[in-house]
């Protein structure tokens, strides 16, 4: 039986899903890597909030800035992260990205283990099956699947003091 791994994945491969200003570019699943670790591409537009503060309770994170410059905010402290920067968010650790802009910002996430990069579809077919209006329940139930805690009263701030919006 030939192994159907690939040995190279083009820049412009993956298939991607847009999930509230979030693009999450597929590269790796965890079946590509014997269960080792999935890779996902992440485009984020100017003045975003790319993720909502959250907190893995099974993956640790780990963010390789590509382009532009990334905003995060971890267990309360606040960074910038640039190109060829490392971000590294271990489970358990409250975390949120941005990109306060003014270019297009762009960053690879490592995630080990695998498993959570399957949340990005299923959060998009959440949003896209009620014309972007997710019920937050819903929303609150998948984040528990996938092990997810969210902390959106840190929200209006992070909003306010950089000039971001959020979908």
């Amino acid at each position: 039986m030939e192994d159907e791994r690939r040995s190279f994945i083009g820049a412009g491969e993956g298939a991607s899903v847009y999930v509230g200003g979030l693009w999450a570019v597929h590269k790796l699943f965890g079946e590509d890597t014997n269960g080792a670790f999935s890779v996902v591409e992440h485009p984020v537009e100017p003045g975003v909030l790319a993720a909502p503060p959250h907190t893995h309770e099974r993956e640790d994170e780990f963010s390789i800035v590509v382009e532009g410059e990334i905003g995060v905010w971890m267990d309360g402290e606040e960074f910038a992260a640039g190109p060829g920067d490392y971000v590294i968010k271990p489970c358990g650790a409250p975390h949120a990205f941005w990109n306060a802009g003014p270019g297009k910002a762009r960053l690879i996430e490592i995630i080990s283990p695998p498993g959570f990069e399957k949340y990005f579809d299923e959060m998009a077919d959440l949003v896209y099956s009620t014309d972007g209006e997710p019920d937050f329940e819903e929303a609150v139930e998948l984040g528990e699947k996938y092990g997810l805690t969210f902390h959106m009263e840190v929200v209006p701030e992070l909003l306010e003091r950089h000039g971001l919006t959020f979908e």
